[in-house]
Formats: structure tokens, C-alpha cells, sequence
């Protein structure tokens, strides 16, 4: 069993044997992409597009807005391969490199790959490991779960969230590390080192607590959940990027008039260590550092998670979310660039009173990245407060309290997003199959 110092220590070889070059370059000349008034596209048809969509809600402080969307309409393999003996658990990971990582290399998981990637639409190499995510009917599954992805920025994005277990340890590639779950515990304890995907993958695959007393019932959630899906309401239609209002469409990149949100770019890509050694891109570029966080609390000798009922606009369903959940924490609590919930105040103040003073106890506290792919320099602070047992707290309709066990029934059942599933498995990674 490798301890986490050798594990930073190969990682950082690999980084010194891995090239990866990323420049910017204006959207218009990407090769192979072709960009008009509607949208930007691949030329051969597959892998993703940029589209603008119109979004109207009941849910939000601004009821309707304009926005640009990644859109790719296939479904993703997020898969670990995980093998144990005399019980200690190991699990096959990848360092990747990706154009929007910000360290260039995270520990993804054994296979991350698109359908166009995995059906090798590229003409490169083919995805390694790929053979054991698939007739899966042959193979011993911890985990197959169908999971949203990010649903402010993707229209309609689902990954396939896989774990097998595999009866002999297989052999691991140049850029692939088996990890034990110790390993996986520390570093999950160090910025931008397991990707949002690994974590992803892992958080479906949270054991269940053997005591939980829940405050609520699951009937109670479920109405509580559907009654706020009867309350509000969110729809989008595609429109050509150059009707996008209040962006600035032009051939360098896609931008808010203010600077606000996030912005598209383009870059070009050279590694010796992916599937084609050159290729060219759009990229999403985030403008600031975003937040998630989980207030805890515990109610019958319980851990509870307060969890919000949250409405994005590439997902046609709702979802349950962080406390709080922004892209801008900052513009949040200044009221700057920002365009809320309409319970905006409440989250306002939960991150002042308990996200950035001493109020209550800060049990984690790292930044992550979204994924590298799609992403550029993309990063969120994830943090968890505890808060005392006996501590009131404001709540509104939105929100409600959670055991452990409850949330991950919900997060196996795809209800909880992306942002609220990684900051669950930051605080129970010690739990994982």
C-alpha cells in the first residue's frame, strides 16, 4: 500500500513527463468548429455545441434571463475499477490532463469519457479500461447510477456513474495509480487533487450509517419536495447566440455585458498523453471563485445535513442542493453581479453568520475544481460547518433537514446535484465501498 507522500511524489513525475500546452484562440478560428449566428458547433456533427437559451422561473430574483449552454446530448462513462483483499480496498485511478485544469494534472476516475469520445469520434486512441464499463451484466456492480451534471452551465448533461469490483488486481498503465482508501481519504483533504468526478463516483458509493434517526420522515420530504415542484417553475428555449440578451457576442469569445457569470472562450490543446496529440475547443471560463456549504448539525445523536430545494436551468427536474450553493460568494454578499434565489437574504446569511466568520465549526474547508474538459480554471471552496445541537436556525420553506442515510437515498436516486453530491462524500469519504 503506497502512502499519500509517494502517491504526490509519482504524481508530480508524471507532471514532468506529461506535455500539455493550452493557448487561447479566438472562437471564430477554431479548427474544425464552425461558429454562426445560432450556434457553435463541431464540424463533424458530434462531441458538443454552444447554444443560447431564454429562461423564464417563478424561482429566481430575476424571472427571466438569457445565457449561453454547453449542450451535448449523450451520456458519459464516470467509471472506477476497484479491487480488495484480506479487506483492504484499492481503486484504479488516472492522472489526466485536461485544458481547463488549473494544476494540469487530477486524479480522475479510471475511465471519464464521452460517447464521442469512447466511440472514438476523434480517430485517436481508444479509451483505456473502457471494456470493463461495459455488458456490464457480466460484472460484479457496486455502483451504476445516472447523475446530473453541472445545471447552470450544461443543458441537459448526465454522466453514468460507475463502480466494479474485479476479482485480480490489474495491471496499472503509466498514468494510472491504484489508491487505497486511506490514500483517497487524505487526498481528498488537498486542493484540486481528486477531480469532481472522481469525487462524483465516490459519493455514490457512501455506505448507509447503521443508527440514523431521522428529525423527518421520508413521507414528510417527499411531500415537502413535491410541494415546492407544484410551486415553482422553470423553462427554457434555445434561441440563436446573437439574440442573447445582455451578452456580447463577437468573434473573440461570448461575454456578459458586465462582466458577470462566466464567459466563452476558445483554446488549442497539444499533449502527448490524450487520445490525439492537437486538438481546438470552446471552454467555459468562470469570473470568480464559487462556494458550496453544508451546515450540520446533530439532531437525535444524528448527523443532519440542511439541504435547499433548488431549480437550475439546464435541468428540466428540480433538484436538492447545498445550504448554499453560488458561483460568486463575494458579489453574493454585496448584492454586486449577482442574480439570486428569491430566498437570496436567508443565504446571505447563512454565509456571513457561518461561511466566512467563526460562527460554528469549520470541519472541512478545500477548493475544487469542476471538470477540466469543459471548464477553464473553474474552482469552488467547499466547506462544511457544525453547528451545535441545541442551535436554532432560520429556515424557510426551501429548506429542510436531512440524516445521512436520507441523503444518500436521494443522491442514488439522481435528485441531489453535482455541487451538494461532492461536498457529501468530502465529509464521509472515510465510508466509501
Amino acid at each position: 500500500m503506497k502512502s499519500i507522500k509517494k502517491i504526490y511524489k509519482w504524481l508530480e513525475i508524471r507532471k514532468k513527463k506529461i506535455y500539455f500546452s493550452v493557448k487561447k484562440k479566438n472562437i471564430s478560428e477554431l479548427n474544425k468548429w464552425i461558429t454562426n449566428s445560432r450556434k457553435i458547433y463541431h464540424s463533424s456533427g458530434k462531441f458538443f455545441q454552444i447554444l443560447g437559451i431564454r429562461v423564464k422561473s417563478n424561482f429566481f430574483v430575476n424571472n427571466t434571463w438569457d445565457q449561453p449552454v454547453i449542450y451535448q446530448n449523450e451520456k458519459g462513462i464516470l467509471g472506477i475499477i476497484k479491487y480488495s483483499k484480506k479487506g483492504i480496498s484499492e481503486y484504479l485511478l488516472q492522472a489526466k490532463a485536461e485544458p481547463g485544469n488549473i494544476n494540469k494534472l487530477q486524479l480522475s476516475p479510471t475511465v471519464q469519457a464521452t460517447r464521442s469520445n469512447y466511440n472514438r469520434e476523434h480517430s485517436g486512441k481508444s479509451v483505456k479500461y473502457l471494456s470493463f464499463f461495459k455488458n456490464l451484466k457480466k460484472k460484479k456492480i457496486l455502483v451504476n447510477s445516472l447523475q446530473s451534471e453541472q445545471g447552470g452551465r450544461y443543458l441537459y448533461k448526465f454522466n453514468r456513474n460507475i463502480m466494479v469490483n474485479v476479482n485480480s488486481k490489474i495491471k496499472a498503465g503509466p498514468n494510472y495509480i491504484w489508491m487505497s482508501k486511506q490514500d483517497i481519504q487524505e487526498s481528498i483533504n488537498k486542493n484540486n487533487f481528486l477531480n469532481m468526478d472522481t469525487i462524483s463516483v465516490f459519493s455514490c458509493s457512501i455506505k448507509k450509517n447503521y443508527f440514523d434517526l431521522p428529525k423527518n420522515s421520508f413521507n414528510h420530504i417527499n411531500y415537502w419536495f413535491k410541494k415546492l415542484k407544484k410551486k415553482y417553475f422553470i423553462s427554457r428555449k434555445i434561441i440563436p447566440l446573437n439574440n442573447l440578451k445582455n451578452w456580447n457576442y463577437n468573434k473573440k469569445n461570448i461575454t456578459h455585458e458586465n462582466k458577470k457569470y462566466f464567459s466563452v472562450i476558445g483554446i488549442k490543446i497539444k499533449s502527448n498523453s490524450r487520445e490525439i496529440s492537437e486538438w481546438e475547443q470552446p471552454i467555459i471560463k468562470e469570473n470568480s471563485l464559487g462556494l458550496s456549504g453544508f451546515i450540520v448539525k446533530k439532531i437525535n445523536s444524528t448527523y443532519h445535513y440542511l439541504v435547499r430545494f433548488s431549480l437550475k436551468p439546464g435541468l428540466i427536474n428540480p433538484r436538492l442542493t447545498c445550504t448554499v450553493r453560488t458561483s460568486d460568494a463575494k458579489s453574493c454578499l454585496t448584492n454586486k453581479n449577482y442574480s439570486s434565489l428569491k430566498d437570496n437574504d436567508l443565504m446571505k446569511y447563512y454565509i456571513k453568520k457561518y461561511f466566512y466568520t467563526n460562527k460554528g465549526k469549520i470541519i472541512y474547508n478545500k477548493v475544487h475544481s469542476d471538470e477540466g474538459g469543459r471548464f477553464f480554471h473553474s474552482q469552488s471552496k467547499n466547506i462544511i460547518v457544525k453547528i451545535s445541537d441545541d442551535e436554532k436556525i432560520i429556515l424557510n420553506s426551501n429548506y429542510i433537514w436531512m440524516s445521512h442515510n436520507q441523503v444518500l437515498h436521494f443522491i442514488k436516486k439522481g435528485i441531489f446535484n453535482i455541487e451538494a453530491r461532492l461536498l457529501f462524500a468530502c465529509f464521509n469519504i472515510k465510508n466509501i465501498l
